[in-house]
C-alpha cells in the first residue's frame, strides 16, 4: 500500500511537471524511487495510474464539499456554507494543471470520458443532494427549485475559476471570486436571505 501511495505522490509531480502526454513510466519511477516492476505490481499501465491519481483527488474535493455542506443541520446558512466550502477546495496549481491534462484525455478518449463524467456527477450529486434537504427550510433563489441544474451551474463556477487560475496563479482572488459567484447563484444575486 505504501510503494501505491508513493507511486501516487510521484506520478503527480511527474505530471505537474512535464504533464502527462510526456511522462514516462521509467520517469514515475525514478521520483518514486522504484523499479518499473514496482510500478508493475500496483498499476497495469500509465493511464491506469493516472485514473487512480484523479480519483483520489476528486475524491477528496466531493468529500471536502459534503463535509463543508453538511455542518448547517437542516437549515442551510448559504453564506456561510459558500464561506466553508470556497476555503477547502482544492485550488492547488498543480492539481488544476493534471486536472486539465486529465480533461483533455478524457476529450479524445470516450472510456476516459466516461470515468471522468462519473466522478464530476459524484460532486455534483454531493451538492445536489445538499440544495434539496435545505429547499423548505431555507429561503434560496427560485432556481433552485431544480437542485441539479443549480449543482451543475455550482461545478460550471469552480470550473471557471480554476481555469483563470491556471492563468493568473492568484489563489487568493481566485477564492474571492469563487465565493462571490456562488453567493450571486445560491441567493438571487448575492444577498443571503
Amino acid at each position: 500500500m505504501r510503494t501505491r501511495a508513493n507511486l501516487l505522490d510521484a506520478a503527480f509531480a511527474v505530471f505537474a511537471a512535464k504533464g502527462f502526454g510526456r511522462a514516462s513510466i521509467e520517469e514515475v519511477c525514478e521520483a518514486a524511487g522504484y523499479s518499473r516492476g514496482a510500478f508493475y505490481s500496483n498499476f497495469g499501465s500509465l493511464d491506469e495510474l493516472f485514473f487512480a491519481l484523479y480519483r483520489e483527488r476528486a475524491g477528496l474535493i466531493a468529500e471536502q464539499v459534503s463535509a463543508a455542506l453538511a455542518l448547517d443541520g437542516p437549515d442551510l446558512d448559504v453564506t456561510a456554507a459558500v464561506d466553508r466550502v470556497t476555503e477547502v477546495l482544492l485550488l492547488d496549481r498543480d492539481w488544476l494543471v493534471v486536472k486539465t491534462d486529465f480533461l483533455v484525455h478524457a476529450a479524445r478518449d470516450p472510456a476516459v470520458a466516461r470515468t471522468l463524467l462519473e466522478h464530476r456527477a459524484r460532486l455534483r450529486r454531493a451538492i445536489a443532494d445538499r440544495l434539496a434537504r435545505a429547499r423548505g427550510r431555507t429561503a434560496l433563489p427560485a432556481v433552485l427549485r431544480d437542485a441539479e441544474g443549480a449543482a451543475h451551474a455550482v461545478v460550471a463556477a469552480y470550473d471557471g475559476v480554476t481555469t483563470q487560475l491556471l492563468l493568473d496563479r492568484d489563489v487568493e482572488h481566485a477564492r474571492a471570486w469563487l465565493g462571490q459567484l456562488l453567493t450571486a447563484l445560491l441567493t438571487d444575486g448575492g444577498e443571503a436571505r
